[in-house]
């Protein structure tokens, strides 16, 4: 009978979900960092943490690339363009204004808001491959720009960027020492991951979803997909230039390479690796393929054609990436052990 509160009960527990895979695999991702600074701390080992910042830098970078390859459906192959800017506008704040950590944030954060408006005004107009190559040509000229400005430092770049101390309410933070420069990347990162992943289950995360499966059904629930596809722009613009903003206090300079186009196709690989459309699969996809870079370029010079491979491989047997693969399972083995649970 369908009103017996035994099969309501039965049926009640066998809809039981257990916790979200994506968010232990987020979790078990900033662990696992702090369990790698808790063991490099008691080594001593300055190059590793060194080498784990700057992949979190760039994992901040694929997070950005993530929001609209994943999220909305758009390939941008020159976000490398608004890393860059976010390097070059903290690099000349703290060297030629004040060397403060929150300033040159601020300065960043604003100014990348205006980049990020113009720059999707221009780029969005265009859809599919055209928009690739908007965006790629755009971060083209720019590095050009750069690389012939004098005042800019040229092909040299700017150097001499002050080492910091990052003061909070209780503590300060000396930049100089890499475990703290890693914790507090980790910690920086950690709330520019929380913010996108909010922002991507807001109305707005899931109409750039809509705008992915179909674009022209979007209008029809009476939003402008042009709008939409412009706001997304702009917040994944803020995001890497947020993470381009760390270089140059981990490294204390900054280049014209970091507007070059190898870096937006670095992110794209971190991205396709790590699991399109997740999140959280970018930062594993930028740390498993920098210690891969670190690890094979100690015995060879040829490591990118191991990183093809790498990246060949896992678009033809894994066309969604480690997490895109990962979750799901785990998902159903969360899902059984609920249930076990409940039925006890």
């Amino acid at each position: 009978m369908p009103d017996d509160p035994a099969v309501a009960n039965h049926d009640r527990v066998s809809r039981r979900r257990g916790p979200g895979a994506m968010r232990l695999l987020t979790w078990l991702f900033f662990a696992c960092a702090l369990v790698f600074a808790a063991i490099a701390g008691l080594l001593g080992d300055v190059f590793f943490f060194r080498l784990a910042t700057e992949s979190l830098i760039y994992g901040g970078l694929a997070l950005a690339v993530d929001i609209l390859l994943g999220r909305t459906g758009l390939l941008p192959l020159g976000h490398a363009l608004f890393f860059g800017f976010g390097a070059y506008v903290a690099a000349l704040v703290l060297k030629y204004w004040a060397a403060s950590f929150w300033l040159a944030i601020g300065v960043v954060l604003a100014s990348s808001l205006v980049a990020g408006c113009i720059g999707g005004v221009i780029a969005i107009r265009a859809r599919g491959v055209y928009f690739a190559l908007i965006s790629f040509g755009l971060a083209e000229v720019v590095s050009k720009i750069v690389f012939n400005t004098r005042s800019l430092g040229a092909s040299d770049g700017i150097i001499g960027i002050p080492v910091l101390r990052v003061n909070f309410a209780l503590f300060s933070i000396d930049t100089a020492r890499a475990p703290e420069l890693f914790l507090l990347v980790l910690a920086f990162l950690g709330v520019l991951f929380a913010a996108v992943a909010w922002l991507m289950n807001t109305p707005l995360g899931r109409l750039l979803s809509a705008i992915k499966a179909n674009e022209h059904r979007v209008p029809f629930l009476g939003f402008d997909p042009w709008r939409l596809k412009l706001a997304a722009f702009t917040v994944s613009a803020v995001v890497a230039a947020l993470s381009g903003a760390l270089y140059p206090v981990l490294r204390g300079f900054v280049s014209p390479e970091l507007l070059f186009f190898q870096v937006s196709v670095n992110a794209v690989i971190n991205v396709i690796v790590g699991g399109t459309g997740t999140l959280i699969g970018p930062l594993y996809g930028s740390a498993i393929l920098t210690a891969l870079r670190s690890v094979i370029g100690s015995f060879t010079a040829h490591h990118l054609l191991v990183i093809g491979l790498v990246f060949m491989a896992s678009v033809v047997f894994f066309p969604r990436g480690l997490i895109g693969y990962a979750a799901p399972a785990l998902q159903r083995r969360l899902d059984d052990w609920a249930n076990r649970r409940s039925r006890r």
